[in-house]
Parts: C-alpha cells; sequence; structure tokens
C-alpha cells in the first residue's frame, strides 16, 4: 500500500505559464469576447431614484425590543432633534411624540403644506 504525495503546505501553486492575464480568455466558442457582467446582473446603469422627485429622509425612530429585555426607542431628526427612551412605557410614548414631530418640524412644514 503507497502513501498519496501531500501537496506542499505553503505557498501557492505556481499559474500556468500559457496564460496571458492581458488578453481575455477564450469562451467555449472560441472566441475572445469577454462578457460585460455576470447572466441575470443588467448591464445598463440603474437612474438614481432619489432623484426628481426631491425628497429625502429627515427623521428616524428607532425602536429595539429583544425579547426578555428592556425594549428602547430613539428618535433622531436633522433640525437638531434626539430623544432616546428606555422602558416599555417610555418607548411607546416616545413612538408617539415622534409621529406629533413629523407634522411640526420646521424642515417639513413649508407655506404649501401649511395652507393646506
Amino acid at each position: 500500500m503507497s502513501t498519496r504525495p501531500r501537496p506542499p503546505l505553503e505557498g501557492h501553486p505556481q499559474p500556468a505559464r500559457s496564460l496571458n492575464p492581458a488578453k481575455p480568455a477564450l469562451t467555449k466558442s472560441g472566441s475572445g469576447a469577454p462578457k460585460d457582467v455576470a447572466e441575470g446582473v443588467p448591464s445598463s446603469v440603474c437612474s438614481d431614484p432619489r432623484a426628481g422627485d426631491g425628497r429625502y429622509p429627515v427623521a428616524w425612530l428607532t425602536i429595539t425590543a429583544p425579547r426578555g429585555a428592556t425594549p428602547t426607542a430613539t428618535s433622531v431628526c436633522d433640525c437638531g432633534r434626539s430623544l432616546f427612551a428606555a422602558g416599555q412605557r417610555q418607548a411607546l410614548a416616545l413612538i408617539e411624540d415622534h409621529a406629533r414631530h413629523r407634522d411640526l418640524c420646521p424642515l417639513r412644514t413649508t407655506e404649501e403644506r401649511n395652507a393646506a
């Protein structure tokens, strides 16, 4: 019974000398035309979904309620508002306050909206 030879433990295998990294590899059809992208990936650049309507987020509400732990909530707005609450009652109160702030925030209040 003979043992198989062990591969070397250090270093990388020597690259094949016939491959030239500057030239594209040949496809199955024999042409050297490279693929643009992987299959299933669109090759055209998609437009920016935020462009056009002028909307962007200004306020964030983060709620964390892990099982068996104290729930927390954080309300942050670009107008300078930054509030934190820990505990179920305080977190629920902050959630309601965050919803009220959406209607009162100076960054979201416009003349058009005041007229309505």
